[in-house]
C-alpha cells in the first residue's frame, strides 16, 4: 500500500503545472484539502483521498491507474465517489458522495477551501458570483447547510 506521503507527492506529479482559477499552483489546493480532512478528524483513506481527488476528474491520473493503484479500497471508492462525471446533475453527484462511506468529509474540505473568501476575492465578480452560488447550492444537496 502507498504511505501517505506516497500519495501526496504522487498527486503532486500528477498536478504539476496546474494552477487554479486563480493562477496559483493546483499542489496548493490539494494541501488545503487534505489538510481540511485531517483537521476534521479524516482517517489515512480519507487523507489520501483528499490527495487524489481532482486527479481522475483533471485527468491528471486514468481511471485505470486508480483501480490498478496499491490504495485502499476505500480510498479508491471515495476520489470515485468524488469524481464529477459528464453529463451527470449536481443531485446525482451529490447522491453518489452521500451513498459513499467517507466522501462526505472529503467534499466537505474541498468544497471549504474552493469557498474560502481570500481564494475567491482574487477572482473577477461574475466568476466569484457563479462559483459562491455554485459550492452553495452543493453544500445544500449534502445536508452541509440548512436548506
Amino acid at each position: 500500500m502507498l504511505t501517505l506521503t506516497e500519495v501526496e507527492t504522487l498527486a503532486r506529479t500528477a498536478h504539476e503545472g496546474q494552477t487554479d482559477k486563480a493562477g496559483r499552483p493546483y499542489a496548493e489546493h490539494l494541501q488545503a484539502v487534505a489538510d481540511g480532512v485531517r483537521s476534521r478528524g479524516g482517517d489515512p483513506d480519507q487523507i489520501a483521498a483528499a490527495w487524489l481527488h481532482d486527479a481522475v476528474e483533471d485527468d491528471a491520473l486514468s481511471e485505470t491507474w486508480l483501480s490498478e493503484a496499491a490504495l485502499s479500497d476505500r480510498t479508491k471508492a471515495v476520489v470515485r465517489a468524488v469524481t464529477k462525471r459528464a453529463g451527470e446533475t449536481p443531485q446525482e453527484y451529490a447522491g453518489r458522495i452521500l451513498a459513499t462511506p467517507g466522501a462526505l468529509l472529503v467534499k466537505e474540505a474541498d468544497l471549504a477551501h474552493n469557498a474560502d473568501p481570500a481564494r475567491l476575492a482574487v477572482l473577477d465578480e461574475p466568476t466569484r458570483t457563479r462559483l459562491t452560488e455554485k459550492y452553495a447550492r452543493m453544500r445544500a444537496l449534502l445536508g452541509l447547510t440548512a436548506p
